[in-house]
């Protein structure tokens, strides 16, 4: 009995570990199947779209009640339509909001210095790889710089927080490369469809911006991610769309002309609204002012601005809706259209956090009520067109400064349903995306990578360039002899076919050259073989490979020195050789990688594959 006991016991001492180590076979198994699986991975990216949508659902209705609580907002206004507000307030939550977030910066940088890798970023050098940490304290900055009335929108917070949880989800499953870059894509296009009610609107902005591409493969799990975060947002919060235009507008055929010309006048809008941003920074920089003080400075400045206009608190979303219920003059449109990009460079530039595309489309607003005040002066009649200007207006600046000319066709047409208003939009979205793109060169999202030194133009997959090193590529035998040595002796030692070159080392072992071992074997040569050392026929000492470079790198040295073989020493200070890579194989590695991603992309296996032709 007692034996049968303490058999017992030990199996239920032994019970859990055996659990676990189930649990383990299941996991694995489950990781694996998923990894290999497409369609589950479409289904998970619906089920987490859905997540997404939530948070985002929560986060909006906690920002707006921090907008009631810190600025004292009576009845049912939102912010930035700049009614019922108390005016007091104005002059003090902004820097104090500022005081703030410098203060938990400085506590922030204590235990985390490296710097916030954003969803495009992340997809252009990183292969999707996000931080949750880092997503969870953008996002509750943004949140904090919202609250706090900075000019800047909440969606930054909401596509950085669902990339976040997307990319997370993805590298706990160990999925590939380009499976990652899609989940961080379809995370970016949950929330902004779950913020605008727009799943179009979403999927198109994670093509457009964060995967910087359409491919079939990404169709499926991008759009199920935005049409449940769209859905889930409709059950959760409210369903109605970021603005409301009651009925059809008239669009006069000579309007689309206009629309064009305000396309030319918007890129100049976009292109001013970014290049403020850096002024701002350099000129709190030359005047000295420390890091985590700058906000509150910040938040000081655009207080006095919405002393005098306080719609340009917030992100703009109470304020669309309110120009187009209400007209204003055309001298009030133009100095608030001033006060708005100035308060949105100053809340950027001294340091809050969020983005620019709610406050674009506020712009764009404004812009679009200025542009037909002013064309009603010569036709009163153009103001039956009034929702159709604002319209295009945002369209136009939003697709100027996102960079993401069909989000905002999307989003107008799912706004509105009006299909001629929309033609208008897509005709000064057109003018305005090129002449910045032609002009300028940058979005909003890629000037910020230029003025940080990053050479990007956007989430297409370059980061697979900087891990596809001279390290990984080199042979490590390279045929090494020293300079003093005769050139009969090097004869001996590699006869004709042995090797084709070799490369010369100083009596202190470093890099003096390479040798071309044809030209040691010419016959032209045979008399001063004797008297002759290695020194003698070296060439380029100073050209060479170093084991940190990559590939591009590789290639552009080995086209600048018209050779097919070089070196590759420790370092620049180290000049001992480690191996030799070949331009025949450094080529036809990069060219295979290049057929890979693209096949991965496109989801195809044997996209470069002619196969085998059927008989005749």
């Amino acid at each position: 009995m007692a034996n049968e006991e303490s058999k017992l016991e030990t199996g239920t001492a032994q019970l859990p570990d055996s659990l676990k180590r189930l649990a383990r076979q299941i996991y694995a198994l489950v990781r694996r199947d998923i990894r290999s699986n497409e369609f589950a991975q479409i289904l998970l990216c619906g089920l987490w779209g859905g997540f997404v949508g939530t948070v985002v659902t929560v986060m909006h209705a906690l920002v707006l009640f921090l907008h009631r609580v810190d600025f004292a907002i009576s009845g049912d206004s939102l912010l930035s339509t700049g009614i019922g507000i108390d005016r007091i307030r104005i002059l003090i939550v902004p820097p104090l909001g500022g005081l703030i977030l410098g203060a938990v910066a400085i506590f922030v940088r204590r235990y985390r210095t490296a710097e916030i890798v954003d969803p495009v970023e992340a997809n252009a050098l990183y292969g999707g790889r996000m931080s949750l940490f880092d997503s969870i304290r953008l996002a509750g900055a943004t949140m904090l710089s919202n609250a706090a009335g900075a000019s800047l929108g909440m969606e930054a917070g909401y596509t950085q927080l669902g990339s976040g949880i997307f990319s997370t989800v993805a590298e706990y499953l160990h999925l590939r490369r380009a499976d990652m870059r899609i989940y961080v894509t379809s995370g970016a296009a949950a929330a902004i469809a779950a913020a605008f009610n727009a799943p179009l609107a979403g999927t198109f902005y994670g093509y457009e911006l964060i995967l910087g591409s359409y491919t079939p493969v990404a169709l499926a799990p991008v759009a199920l991610a935005a049409i449940c975060g769209a859905l889930v947002q409709r059950f959760l919060g409210d369903a109605q769309p970021l603005f409301h235009v009651p009925g059809t507008t008239p669009v006069d055929l000579r309007s689309y002309a206009i629309f064009g010309a305000m396309g030319v006048a918007a890129a100049l809008i976009s292109i001013l609204s970014m290049t403020a941003v850096t002024w701002v920074e350099r000129g709190l920089r030359r005047m000295g002012i420390v890091d985590w003080l700058r906000p509150c400075v910040g938040g000081a400045v655009m207080a006095a601005v919405a002393f005098s206009y306080p719609q340009v608190l917030g992100s703009g979303h109470g304020g669309i809706q309110f120009h187009f219920e209400t007209r204003w003059a055309l001298e009030a449109l133009v100095a608030l259209l001033i006060a708005k990009i100035f308060a949105s460079a100053i809340s950027v530039g001294s340091g809050f956090r969020g983005g620019l595309f709610s406050s674009s489309l506020f712009l764009g607003c404004i812009f679009g009520a200025i542009c037909v005040e002013a064309a009603a002066h010569f036709d009163p009649s153009i103001m039956a067109q009034r929702p159709a200007f604002l319209l295009v207006g945002m369209g136009a600046v939003a697709a100027g400064i996102i960079g993401a000319p069909f989000t905002m066709v999307f989003l107008v047409l799912e706004m509105t349903g009006d299909f001629p208003v929309t033609i208008g939009v897509l005709v000064s979205v057109i003018v305005s995306a090129t002449l910045v793109r032609l002009t300028f060169g940058y979005s909003f999202a890629t000037w910020r990578f230029h003025v940080r030194g990053l050479g990007l133009k956007g989430a297409h997959d370059i980061g697979w360039i900087a891990d596809m090193t001279v390290a990984r590529l080199m042979r490590s035998d390279p045929k090494q002899v020293p300079t003093n040595m005769s050139l009969r002796a090097l004869r001996e030692k590699y006869p004709p076919g042995a090797a084709t070159r070799v490369f010369a080392v100083a009596p202190d072992g470093h890099y003096a050259g390479w040798i071309d071992m044809a030209e040691v074997h010419d016959p032209q040569i045979d008399d001063a073989l004797d008297d002759g050392v290695v020194a003698d026929l070296v060439r380029q000492p100073d050209v060479y490979l170093l084991p940190s470079e990559n590939v591009r790198t590789a290639l552009a040295r080995f086209e600048e020195a018209q050779t097919e073989s070089l070196p590759v020493l420790a370092s620049r200070s180290d000049l001992h050789v480690t191996g030799y890579m070949t331009e025949a194989y450094a080529m036809r590695r990069y060219m295979q990688e290049l057929e890979r991603r693209r096949s991965a992309e496109l989801g195809e296996q044997n996209l470069f594959s002619l196969g085998q032709v059927p008989p005749a």
